[in-house]
């Protein structure tokens, strides 16, 4: 379960930004309820999410574990079991407990971080776009999106289930070429919060004790 997790923090929920396609076809109702979240987030102070992280095959879920993630601007720290991501608008941390390790890294301009912002406002890049649409999702009447990668990038499809009504995601869905199959379905969703100015700094002397690599 931890190489999955490490494996979805670190890159599986990547969405590569490889330059428009003209083949590309973006249905303009989805896009608008995409583009209408994206605008409700960046239009926050700040925002928390506290969800549950599933994986398993053949798109059934066969293992979930919670999660939390906040965000403030481009900002943002996610936590999934042992593993932390913090990304402080110029570095990406990737702190795991377990292993003891902490890798960092400067976010490359081919790929966005993992970030329900960034998710959403890179579709254009890379995915057709299709609007499928309302289910049922955990009693919200969700408006369902599928995302299909252009290009081969190990993603056959992303469903994203959003409360139009709100302007919030309540579940995504990633479903790999190799059958496997990650979701994240958000629980509570908080906004402008008064959070800790150090929320998104990496303390280098919390780790002295961990193997701290450079990438």
């Amino acid at each position: 379960m931890k190489n999955i997790i490490s494996k979805v923090i670190i890159g599986s929920f990547v969405i590569g930004a490889v330059g428009f396609a003209d083949a590309q076809k973006i249905d303009a109702k989805a896009k608008k309820i995409l583009d209408d979240i994206t605008a409700n987030y960046k239009s926050k102070k700040n925002s928390y999410f506290k969800f549950s992280f599933g994986t398993g095959l053949n798109g059934q879920v066969s293992k979930t574990e919670p999660g939390i993630y906040y965000s403030a601007g481009d900002k943002y720290k996610l936590k999934i079991m042992d593993t932390e991501q913090i990304f402080d608008g110029n570095k990406i941390y990737n702190i795991n407990a377990d292993d003891m390790e902490v890798t960092v890294a400067k976010p490359n301009g081919s790929s966005s971080m993992f970030s329900p912002i960034n998710y959403l406002s890179t579709y254009r890049n890379d995915y057709n776009v299709s609007y499928n649409g309302k289910k049922n999702i955990n009693g919200v009447n969700a408006d369902f999106i599928k995302l299909t990668p252009i290009k081969s990038n190990g993603i056959q499809f992303v469903y994203i289930f959003v409360d139009s009504a709100k302007k919030q995601m309540v579940k995504l869905e990633q479903h790999g070429n190799n059958k496997d199959v990650a979701v994240i379905a958000i629980k509570e969703y908080k906004e402008n919060q008064d959070l800790d100015p150090n929320m998104f700094v990496f303390d280098k002397n919390k780790f002295k004790n961990y193997v701290i690599t450079e990438l």
